[in-house]
């Protein structure tokens, strides 16, 4: 359920007239996503995207994800473009939300990947690292090391509610990822949240990248990391190396990695994996029973976080020699 914020057609048609997009022909909620309402929009000349900006995102960071799709769009990425207002704001409110309207963005997400679709990710995922060079707005990431180190802080003491042991594991977990954590590789701006609902494609041709609202300014490699533990994994739980192999090569037909990102691989898919775990902990440990929100598995990224930890190489998970 992606629409936590309903809206008029009233107010809507009144929020249209700031924009030049033509009049309003139907609009309905989108029902994909777990941070903003979204709804889609058919007016006499385009559809296009509508986001109202719930409570979850800081209204200080909305210039930062718009600015850049503006960026990438103009460095020939293709993703969704923020479309100005008549007085060229980008943001505008309605129904008491930041809302900005988005263009469309045609293709679909893949549910059942293949191997062929990994190449075009890591292909895309380079593109979109090599088109943030020169995006001046800086924004840290509030979901690395300290961020998970805060929002363990809110899980620990029932996180054996979920699976006998976990709160001494985990724990022993931040304290390993804190001591190895590569401080000195490559870093610009990444998306962080590349999972399949975020790339289209349109057949097997990937045709755009969407979602920027995780984007940050962190380590290049990390964001490789996130992809290989979102794209990379079957149902069973098991590492697919022919798709992992894919992916990789594919990233390093734009941007190869360097040498220390190589061997920082192992360490990186581990926090990836430790950071989408305990965002699902604690939304699993929270979230009201009979909300309107379908909450994740966190043991799902905990199986893949054992996994990693037997890692010793980034050949296992298909790089190539």
């Amino acid at each position: 359920m992606a629409v936590y914020t309903d809206i008029t057609e009233d107010d809507l048609k009144r929020f249209l007239t700031e924009y030049d997009v033509g009049e309003l022909t139907s609009y309905k909620g989108i029902a994909e996503g777990v941070e903003n309402s979204n709804f889609l929009l058919h007016t006499t000349r385009d559809p296009l995207i509508l986001t109202l900006y719930e409570k979850r995102v800081e209204k200080a960071d909305l210039p930062f994800f718009l600015g850049l799709m503006q960026h990438l769009s103009a460095k020939g990425l293709s993703c969704p473009l923020p479309l100005p207002r008549r007085d060229g704001q980008l943001l505008g409110e309605l129904s008491g939300r930041p809302a900005a309207l988005i263009s469309f963005l045609e293709g679909m997400w893949l549910r059942k990947p293949e191997a062929r679709h990994c190449r075009e990710v890591g292909r895309a995922l380079a593109e979109m690292h090599l088109a943030g060079e020169g995006f001046e707005i800086v924004r840290p990431n509030a979901l690395s090391l300290e961020g998970w180190k805060t929002l363990w802080a809110k899980s620990a003491d029932r996180a054996d509610e979920v699976e006998t042991g976990l709160q001494d594991e985990v724990t022993a977990e931040l304290e390993y990822l804190e001591a190895h954590w590569p401080k000195d590789l490559p870093a610009g701006v990444i998306h962080a949240d590349l999972f399949q609902d975020n790339v289209f494609f349109l057949g097997d041709n990937l045709s755009g990248l969407i979602d920027f609202y995780f984007a940050c300014n962190d380590l290049l490699a990390y964001d490789v990391a996130i992809c290989l533990n979102a794209w990379c994994f079957e149902k069973d739980g098991s590492y697919n190396v022919t798709k992992g192999s894919a992916m990789l090569d594919g990233y390093a037909s734009v941007r190869p990695l360097s040498p220390d990102e190589v061997a920082a691989l192992p360490v990186l898919a581990r926090g990836s994996a430790l950071r989408f775990f305990l965002t699902r902990l604690y939304d699993w440990l929270t979230t009201p029973a009979g909300a309107l929100v379908v909450k994740k598995d966190p043991l799902e990224y905990l199986r893949k976080l054992r996994f990693h930890r037997q890692v010793r190489s980034a050949t296992e998970y298909g790089l190539s020699a």
